[in-house]
């Protein structure tokens, strides 16, 4: 959610920020303005025709002292005349206020002044790159690796599921687990994230707080009672601190979890249709941090390390992309990509998304901090991370380190939980 004061006393960086994503700035801000306007021109006719219903109350009752019957009924009349003046205002305030909190609502957020312009992912901005891409002679994609396994069924999972499913079997389910668990101890263990357990639905207000409603109901799967499967963890993470004031001593609050993610993937029909990179279910370690307003920057690059910190223990080659304002996700203020390298499509595919989002989701949900001995609260800024998508490493392991054979060599760092196995595939 934006700031209608801030809108209202400097328009030009939002007219900016959303010509910079393809939207008409000056146009939104138009009917922002128009919208704004209306509902405090409603709001000053309420509270005048309120001062004066309560003046010609308090008259009346001093004209009946006095015997003066005909001020008496005069003044009746005004306030008779003053209830229909207050219903009236009182509906245009609702309308008019109902108009610019939907119309607020879908608006994305402003991208920060360090963000390149840019319309989609080829104006995106390489930040660096770490290690070299494996050389590998006719590299096999994960689907026929996975398959010829025989531990890899997308028919069986479509039989159940439909497409977008995969059932993963014996040592590879076992190294999906211990993905995920890696995921997880290295960034409780040595970056200081506090792993949290949430729950897998969510109600609106959760979701809208952290911008996925209403402008994404229809990527995200509802229940029969109304709650929301989460699309990311971010979602119940973030929702920690709604409608709560945190001292601003406890900043930065630093969580993780590692959980299913469900999205409808509407609108991606045609798009990675093979293989796993992308599914309507799939596991994820997601970081999520709330901070002051002032850490907020140095958090972002702090969480992108943290993310990339798992790609280098696994030895696999990545780039680390700044987002253009026109790639850049609803909510996001700043947002790096990491990107692994997968030897079958001999091109580097996103693996994480690490944004800044500022006071965006912490106004939309009522997110605050309070310094010690203050009376005043401001708004928080959340940051959140992929560390990471659990699938996709799978991908990216399984293609890097794939030999000619077939078999899939595990890497160092996922020895220890996977006590005796240094390849899927075989032993040596």
């Amino acid at each position: 959610m934006h700031d209608i004061r801030a809108l209202r006393e400097n328009p030009e960086p939002y007219v900016k920020g959303w010509d910079s994503k393809g939207l008409s700035g000056s146009g939104l801000v138009g009917e922002i303005t128009a919208l704004d306007a209306k509902l405090r021109a409603a709001q000053t006719a309420w509270q005048t025709a309120q001062a004066e219903r309560n003046d010609a109350s308090k008259k009346i009752g001093q004209a009946k002292a006095g015997k003066d019957e005909a001020e008496a009924q005069r003044l009746m009349a005004q306030v008779e005349a003053l209830k229909t003046t207050l219903e009236t205002a009182q509906a245009e305030e609702r309308e008019a206020s109902q108009a610019l909190n939907d119309l607020l609502a879908g608006l994305p957020n402003i991208p920060a002044e360090d963000v390149p312009w840019g319309k989609d992912e080829h104006d995106n901005v390489e930040v660096r790159r770490w290690g070299t891409p494996f050389a590998i002679a006719k590299p096999k994609d994960h689907v026929d690796l996975g398959e010829g396994l025989g531990l890899m069924d997308f028919e069986a999972a479509a039989r159940m599921s439909g497409a977008r499913f995969v059932v993963l079997k014996g040592e590879l389910a076992r190294l999906e687990r211990a993905l995920g668990q890696f995921m997880l101890d290295l960034q409780t263990r040595e970056h200081g994230y506090l792993e949290v357990s949430p729950p897998l639905m969510v109600n609106d207000a959760a979701a809208y707080g952290t911008d996925k409603l209403p402008k994404f109901a229809d990527q995200l799967f509802q229940t029969t009672d109304g709650r929301w499967l989460i699309p990311t963890a971010e979602v119940p993470l973030t929702s920690l601190v709604m409608g709560q004031i945190v001292a601003e001593e406890e900043l930065p609050l630093r969580f993780t979890a590692l959980t299913p993610c469900f999205r409808s993937e509407a609108g991606a029909s045609g798009r990675d249709t093979r293989g796993m990179i992308r599914q309507h279910q799939f596991y994820k370690c997601e970081l999520v941090s709330i901070t002051a307003p002032e850490q907020s920057a140095a958090e972002h690059e702090r969480m992108v390390e943290c993310a990339e910190a798992v790609l280098k223990r696994l030895e696999l080659p990545f780039r680390t992309m700044l987002l253009c304002t026109g790639d850049m996700g609803f909510g996001a203020r700043k947002t790096y990509d990491l990107e692994v390298w997968l030897p079958s499509q001999e091109t580097y595919r996103e693996i994480s998304s690490c944004s800044n989002v500022g006071d965006f989701q912490a106004r939309r949900m009522d997110a605050r901090s309070r310094a010690a001995g203050e009376k005043g609260t401001r708004f928080v800024h959340t940051l959140n991370g992929s560390g990471l998508a659990v699938g996709r490493t799978l991908v990216a392991l399984m293609e890097n380190y794939q030999d000619e054979g077939g078999r899939i060599a595990i890497p160092q760092a996922l020895h220890p939980y996977l006590p005796g196995l240094t390849h899927i595939g075989g032993q040596g």
